[in-house]
């Protein structure tokens, strides 16, 4: 009996998007904290911990 799995990059291509947006929502907190904008900051941070969860999520759907 042969079973075979398809497997994609999906996961991984997804999973690399979204921690490079993470990353820019820190690079955006950051900046705010250098600057003193709090609207700046919870922007930033709001972006790196939703690109967080997606970049988990993607490699649990798609890996």
């Amino acid at each position: 009996m042969d079973t075979a799995a398809a497997s994609s990059d999906t996961g991984l291509g997804l999973t690399v998007l979204f921690s490079i947006v993470a990353l820019f929502g820190v690079v955006g907190m950051f900046v705010a904290g250098l600057t003193g904008d709090q609207f700046v900051a919870a922007v930033g941070f709001a972006a790196a911990l939703i690109a967080a969860s997606l970049a988990v999520s993607a490699t649990h759907l798609f890996g």
